[in-house]
């Protein structure tokens, strides 16, 4: 199902339509940034995980909010260090944010205050379960070594974050620090 069926109750205003990447520079960090994820193999997987754990019990009601949207505002929130509702709240009115969360034309509605409410960003954070996001995790390194962005050999994942300068030792701290001192 494509992204401006499920979003028609927000992308039907009146007017022309506009186009997303027109308004939003190639070089722009958003662009760049969601350009390098694999997008079509991460929605996939998380359409299938959720198939497979929560059945669609009935056709009734709004069309669904696609999991690529969900999903890079869900990626969006952490980038940019937003909450729930800021991301929620860019998404109506930031063309780099409609560009990462792969919608390519609009067609505003002011009566329309917003499309995607917090609560479904909470509902579907609460429905990514730990296997779902290792998946997740594999699909998006995998593409990252296949673009040359990374390499296998230099490829550490961090699973505790911390805050930048914190003296915090972490794995990734530590085989750094080793792989420096035999280095010498």
């Amino acid at each position: 199902m494509g992204i401006v069926r499920q979003l028609q109750h927000w992308l039907g205003g009146n007017g022309p339509r506009l186009k997303v990447h027109e308004f939003v520079p190639i070089d722009h960090p958003l662009r760049l940034w969601a350009d390098t994820f694999p997008w079509l193999e991460m929605t996939e997987a998380i359409e299938q995980s959720f198939q497979r754990r929560f059945p669609k019990n009935t056709d009734r009601g709004r069309f669904s909010v696609s999991s690529r949207v969900l999903l890079a505002l869900e990626l969006l929130k952490h980038e940019l260090s937003c909450s729930d509702e800021q991301i929620c709240s860019r998404l109506r009115t930031d063309f780099a944010v409609m560009y990462a969360c792969g919608i390519e034309d609009v067609q505003a509605d002011r009566s329309q205050s917003h499309f995607v409410l917090p609560e479904i960003l909470a509902t579907f954070r609460a429905r990514m379960d730990e296997t779902l996001i290792d998946e997740l995790l594999a699909l998006q390194a995998a593409a990252a070594v296949e673009k040359g962005l990374v390499s296998p050999k230099h490829l550490v994942v961090d699973t505790f974050p911390s805050e930048q300068g914190s003296q915090r030792v972490t794995d990734a701290g530590t085989l750094y620090k080793a792989k420096k001192k035999f280095s010498r």
